[in-house]
Formats: C-alpha cells, structure tokens, sequence
C-alpha cells in the first residue's frame, strides 16, 4: 500500500537517522511541523495526541463522460459544520494510537481497522493546545469503500456527531473553481485541510502543482454578489429623482401660468380706473344732462362701479 511506503520512509527509529521529513510545500497553506511517530511516543504526558484516517479507493468512473475522477476520497461533515477525518482523540494511558483509533472508528463506521502499517505522518498542530496530529490512511476497493459509506449511516454517531460521509472531488474543471478548489474553500477542522493535501501530495493522488492550483483559486477574491443590488438601487434612484423633478418643473409652470392670468387680471383693472379718471367734469355734466331724470337720479358711485366692473370683464374676456 501507498500508505505502508510514506510510513516506512519515516521509521521508527531515532530522528538522527532519518532523512529529511516530507513538507506540504503547497503555497497559501501554513506548514506544520512534522515528526516521526518515534518522536511523537517520546513526548512527555502534557501533549494530546488525535487520530484520524483517510479511506480512499482508486475510481476510474469519467464526470459527464469526460472528467477522470481518479479516487474516492471520503470526509465526513461533523456536527459543528465542519468538514474532518473520521477519528478522534485518543488516550494514551489505556489505549495505542491504532487501538484508540479504531476504537472511535467503530462508532463512526463500524466495519473498519487500521494497524501500524497504515500509519502516514504526525504534525505538530498550532494553537494553545499541545496536541500532536497522527494521521493513517488505507487504500480500499470501490466496493469496500461503498459498503462503508453504506454501514456509517447506520452507525451510532450517524446523525449525532457526523451528519455524513462525503466523497472528495479531486478534479478541477474549465471554470477553475468547480471540483476540488471549490471544495477547500469550505471550512475544515483542525489539521483536516493539512492533512488532506499532504495525503494527496505524499501518495501522488493529484500532481502538486494540481494541488497549488486548486489552492490558489480559493484565495482569489470573488465578486461581491450585492454588486447587482446595488446597481438596481442606483437606477431605483435615478428615475425616483427624475420623477421628482418632472413634478417639480409641473408645479413650477402651473404656478407661472397662475401668475400670469392674475397679473393680466390687475393690468385690465388698472387700464379702467385710468379710463374713469380721464373724464373731464364737463363731458360727465352733459352726459348727465342728457341721461333721462332717472338715469340721473342714480347715485354717481353706483354708475362708477358697473362702468369699472364691465370693463374689467371685457379685459378678462
């Protein structure tokens, strides 16, 4: 197995032997500091040590006919919304790694054991807490891959702390975002990002350059989706204050027009006062003189009156 190799190239024995221990070297995903399992076993009783495996198949299925989909990858999302490795932490005063491990798988899975030989790497993980990372990995068939995705929905924890398997897409398609980079833009706990892309590099499952590929496509920044919104809000604007200035240039020659109507009002009515005005006193005598004694009888003011009132009502018409 694949796994069995990266293990044996660590060893088990003391680091000065060893060579060099493989990096992620995957830009825009922090390194964590790997060391050999003998390493890990030699720390002191304040570090926590968590367990996590990663059961793969090789798929030759094609998406649509076209898009190799080289492995099935299985994650699981866990209960806080999190994507991780089945596993968990496990307790060195009564239990190996592997027994440990299995244990947890067990609840989980329920038809799967790891040894020794499945054993991948270790990190050392960043935060607080002093916890070191074992990580395993096992290469199944399809079909036994299959029938444990099957047997976890009927395992104790199914619906509890894992709300479900989930299968890796490890292809990228045209777009340059559907396919695995859209996939690790999601959120992962702990070191399952790490440990995910260190497994896909280490056991050649995807091409590294693939993988910082897929990775720099996450850290693109995307197009706010309120950009739309914003742009019907600004036309939404734009007419409202059309609208309001269309009524506003309305009301303003409605207002004109008034103004002019009572100005021509008040010029006729000053045309007539200044055509009463301009009777001299004798014409108004031999007009009187001429008028009939009940015509003359009539006050002068009444006369004045109709005379102005009529003269106002030819100017208006």
């Amino acid at each position: 197995m694949a796994a069995m190799g990266a293990m044996a190239a660590m060893g088990a024995l003391p680091a000065g032997a060893l060579p060099p221990l493989p990096t992620l070297g995957v830009p825009g995903i922090p390194e964590l500091k790997p060391l050999t399992r003998y390493e890990a076993m030699r720390l002191g009783p304040g570090w926590s040590h968590s367990c996590h495996a990663m059961l793969y198949a090789p798929n030759p299925g094609m998406l649509f006919g076209r898009i190799p989909l080289r492995y099935a990858v299985l994650m699981q999302m866990r209960f806080d919304g999190l994507l991780g490795f089945p596993g968990g932490f496990v307790d060195r005063r009564y239990w190996s790694l592997e027994d440990g491990l299995n244990r947890v798988l067990g609840l989980g899975l329920g038809c799967v054991r790891l040894t020794e030989a499945d054993y991948l790497c270790s990190h050392l993980t960043e935060g607080p807490h002093r916890v070191v990372a074992h990580f395993y990995a096992r290469q199944l068939t399809l079909e036994e891959l299959h029938t444990i995705e099957i047997s976890a929905v009927h395992s104790r924890d199914h619906g509890m702390e894992v709300m479900g398997m989930v299968r890796v897409p490890l292809y990228t398609q045209k777009d340059r975002m559907g396919g695995l980079p859209n996939f690790l833009g999601n959120s992962f706990v702990g070191t399952a990002k790490f440990q995910l892309l260190f497994a896909l590099k280490i056991l050649n499952m995807v091409p590294e350059e693939k993988l910082a590929e897929a990775v720099a496509a996450t850290q693109k920044p995307k197009k706010p989706a309120i950009d739309h919104g914003a742009g019907a809000m600004g036309n939404a604007s734009a007419v409202r204050s059309a609208n309001e200035l269309a009524v506003a240039a309305k009301s303003g020659n409605e207002y004109a027009d008034r103004a002019e109507h009572q100005a021509a009002a008040q010029a006729a009515a000053e045309a007539a006062e200044q055509s009463l005005a301009g009777l001299d006193s004798g014409a108004a005598g031999d007009q009187l003189a001429a008028m009939p004694v009940a015509e003359a009888e009539q006050p002068m003011g009444l006369g004045a009156d109709a005379v102005a009132e009529q003269a106002v009502a030819e100017a208006m018409e």
